[in-house]
């Protein structure tokens, strides 16, 4: 089990990691936050971050509802620091920053992998960018409403392990 936290109303700490900081992990935390009903609180970062939310990214987010104040592309750094919040997950939602050796995060968090396709990469007309950007934002999705739905603190550290990295195998078009 995770090591309990002082009452069960202090929401669970979530950081997405990416690369850049730009796209994924900025959709991920305005889900969580939105999908989390208050019991999670989303962070994002990267290990190189770009230095501003890619725009689409802040676009699709305004088109489904979801806040934008205060979004920034900001470096994982920030989240290993003395002072930074403590971290019971850190999901990173892009195969680059999987591979980096990252910080050691206060806490002890517990990780997995959850690969999503670089919206920011896309090529193509603005409509066919637009697309990739919504892709993402569904398969974030699917991912975020399947482990908000878990029943963590029932859940051993194993179980949960195994729950998690299932839920980095799922694709938007999976049957949830």
């Amino acid at each position: 089990m995770l090591e309990p936290l002082p009452d069960d109303t202090v929401p669970f700490n979530v950081l997405f990691l990416c690369t850049g900081n730009s796209a994924r992990s900025i959709l991920a935390e305005r889900l969580l936050e939105q999908r989390g009903e208050g019991r999670f609180r989303g962070f994002s970062a990267g290990s190189h971050p770009r230095g501003s939310v890619h725009p689409i990214a802040l676009e699709l987010l305004e088109h489904m509802r979801l806040p934008t104040a205060g979004l920034r592309s900001k470096s994982w750094d920030e989240f290993a620091a003395p002072g930074a919040p403590r971290l019971d997950f850190v999901f990173t939602v892009c195969d680059d920053a999987a591979g980096e050796v990252c910080p050691v995060w206060p806490g002890q968090p517990m990780t997995a992998h959850w690969g999503v396709e670089d919206p920011a990469a896309a090529a193509g007309t603005y409509v066919q960018q637009w697309m990739a950007f919504r892709k993402a934002f569904r398969e974030l999705e699917t991912r975020i409403k399947l482990f908000t739905s878990l029943p963590i603190r029932a859940l051993d550290r194993l179980k949960l392990q195994e729950e998690l990295d299932a839920i980095g195998r799922m694709r938007a078009d999976d049957e949830m």
